[in-house]
């Protein structure tokens, strides 16, 4: 493959987006701004974005672990005992747990309590936090994760250890929405959470979305530009969500074998996969792998790019149909 010999200059060049060429909005909601980007052709596209908009903002009220009255933390505080929940926070819990099975116990939504003591009680991004005096003392725990769950009452029992739904509550809400989209004629779109997005049509002069990859290390200049043509696109990183906890550089990423932020060198994880929810699932998983990444990903046949602490860009056979770019 031959590499452009620059970095796009224009910030939307690297999402081969113009502003005659799609219907943009925006708002925030899951503590991301999210932008949502239509094909001109695209009938009632103001409707579209209010679906899209109510969808995040219910799925959040749901599903968060920053309000203590959300269904999410209602049900951890019922722990063993059965509670109700609305139905995206009950798809959300029963894909948490298929996916702690699906990688093992890697994805490991018991993290809570570790999260709490380690400082990271309430939502921010965390770059310049205050430290936290004391590391966390709770690890997750290594027991099996045994929830309960009845579709028909739609009632759950997470269990005596609550549980963070973290980045698949997001990846999810992304495959919702391109479901709303789909069923309200768009053909073309994307959907952009926070750098986690979904989208579909093969972008808006059909030689696919050009997505960028950020740096990890905080630069404006991303260190791949990826071509998708639908599906979804999900990084894990310590760009934002990392700080200082009991005199040890610490993020929001936690190893379930140690109970300690994991990855090692790593400081980023992206994967492309036809599911946003899946896509957030491995980039999580896989950075926990830390240096056996290469050897994880192929073993998956996962299409993942990564950055170490030293900038170095690597990439799995499956991502490179992907590239069209990256920094060397």
């Amino acid at each position: 493959m031959t590499a452009p010999t620059s970095i796009p200059s224009d910030p939307t060049a690297a999402y081969g987006l113009t502003a005659d060429e799609l219907w943009h909005s925006s708002f925030r909601s899951m503590g991301s701004p999210i932008r949502v980007q239509l094909g001109i052709g695209t009938a009632r596209p103001q409707r579209c974005h209010a679906q899209v908009r109510a969808l995040f903002n219910e799925a959040d009220r749901q599903c968060t672990r920053f309000d203590p009255y959300s269904d999410l933390m209602r049900a951890n505080a019922a722990g063993d005992d059965w509670h109700e929940v609305g139905v995206h926070c009950f798809v959300a819990l029963a894909a948490a747990y298929d996916a702690h099975l699906l990688t093992d116990g890697m994805f490991e939504p018991r993290v809570l309590t570790t999260l709490t003591e380690m400082g990271y009680g309430k939502s921010w991004p965390a770059v310049g936090a205050p430290d936290v005096a004391t590391a966390a003392t709770t690890a997750p725990p290594a027991v099996p994760w045994e929830p309960g769950f009845d579709e028909e009452r739609r009632v759950v029992r997470v269990g005596p250890h609550p549980i963070d739904l973290g980045g698949i509550g997001k990846g999810l809400t992304l495959r919702w929405a391109a479901e709303l989209l789909r069923d309200s004629g768009a053909e073309v779109f994307l959907v952009d959470a926070g750098g986690d997005c979904v989208m579909s049509g093969g972008g808006p002069d059909g030689g696919g979305w050009r997505v960028g990859v950020e740096d990890p290390a905080g630069g404006s200049a991303p260190v791949a530009v990826l071509v998708i043509d639908s599906g979804g696109c999900a990084t894990s990183s310590t760009r934002l969500r990392r700080w200082r906890a009991g005199g040890e550089d610490v993020h929001h990423l936690i190893d379930p074998r140690t109970g300690r932020s994991g990855g090692g060198e790593l400081r980023s994880v992206t994967v492309v996969h036809p599911d946003p929810a899946e896509g957030e699932v491995w980039s999580k998983t896989l950075f926990l792998h830390g240096a056996a990444i290469a050897d994880e990903a192929e073993r998956r046949q996962l299409a993942a790019l990564w950055v170490d602490s030293g900038g170095a860009v690597r990439f799995s056979a499956a991502m490179r149909d992907h590239l069209l770019w990256w920094r060397e």
